[in-house]
């Protein structure tokens, strides 16, 4: 019976062994994920009527596209800025062994070990009037006085960077381990210096890594809500943090769940998208 799991040379699973092997994994996606999801978005159809009013609503009010536009401005920056910081880190990293290769791994690793919470409220704390930042550049003459740095689009900006970083380096890291040293030593000999042949041969070889990491980031950063939420103010306000409003201090479920449709139907594309033009295993690091 366990022959029939396995292909006729005896190596490969079998498409029924890999159905088998992925239904546990599926089955609990569909049950914690899917039937959530399905049933909030059925109150957006459903509730009090059937109707489509909620997703009206929303696309009617120029407020909620604002903040939709907003909520993307703010992923786009996000996922450039962490790719600028990311990319040496990650190039360090492939090109270390060793402790020094551990040590720049535990950095990356490390703000896992604190929840979310504890990160953004630690920027808060850097961030307001007399905290270190301000006193820091009014301590060496930057400054006369304290700058507004909290409860603005560019604290959340900083802070979310700061939380979803290693989600941009451990796929770029990937990526350049994967590349063989002897295609920089091939381009030196052929008379290519450094910078020449980190852009032909480094940076395309590199750039599934950089793909993937940058829609991890930039999905992740669409939906962020602990971050906005204490970082940012109204003006600043993000589509997790409307949705929020609408469930907590309107009770309105509907149209809470109508954004919601929307936000997913907007993820979904994107992700459609960036899976039509590089392929989903480019994406993740890996070779076509």
């Amino acid at each position: 019976m366990a022959a029939g799991f396995f292909q006729p040379e005896g190596r490969r699973l079998s498409k029924a062994a890999v159905t088998a092997l992925m239904l546990p994994f599926f089955s609990v996606i569909a049950l914690v994920f899917l039937w959530p999801l399905l049933s909030l978005l059925s109150l957006s159809v459903l509730e009090p009527e059937p109707t489509l009013a909620h997703y009206q609503r929303a696309i009617d009010n120029p407020v909620y596209a604002r903040v939709l536009w907003r909520t993307l401005v703010i992923a786009l920056w996000v996922s450039a800025v962490s790719l600028l910081l990311a990319f040496p880190v990650a190039l360090l990293m492939a090109r270390s062994e060793g402790p020094k290769l551990a040590f720049i791994t535990a950095c990356i690793l490390l703000p896992f070990w604190s929840s979310v919470l504890v990160r953004t409220a630690a920027w808060s704390v850097l961030l307001q009037r007399k905290g270190l930042i301000n006193e820091g550049m009014q301590g060496i003459g930057l400054t006369a006085e304290p700058l507004k740095l909290l409860y603005t689009q560019g604290a959340v900006v900083v802070a979310m960077v700061h939380v979803l970083m290693p989600f941009m380096v451990l796929p770029i890291y990937g990526a350049l381990r994967n590349i063989p040293a002897d295609y920089a030593r091939a381009a030196a000999i052929c008379g290519a210096p450094p910078w020449r042949g980190f852009l032909h041969v480094t940076l395309p070889l590199a750039l599934p890594g950089v793909i993937g990491g940058f829609i991890l980031v930039f999905l992740t950063a669409l939906g962020y809500f602990i971050t906005p939420s204490l970082l940012g103010s109204p003006k600043e306000m993000m589509i997790s943090t409307l949705i929020s409003q609408q469930i907590r201090e309107h009770l309105d479920w509907p149209f809470a769940a109508a954004l919601v449709g929307l936000l997913t139907l907007f993820v979904t594309a994107i992700t459609l998208v960036f899976s039509r033009l590089f392929g989903f295993d480019r994406m993740l690091g890996g070779r076509k």
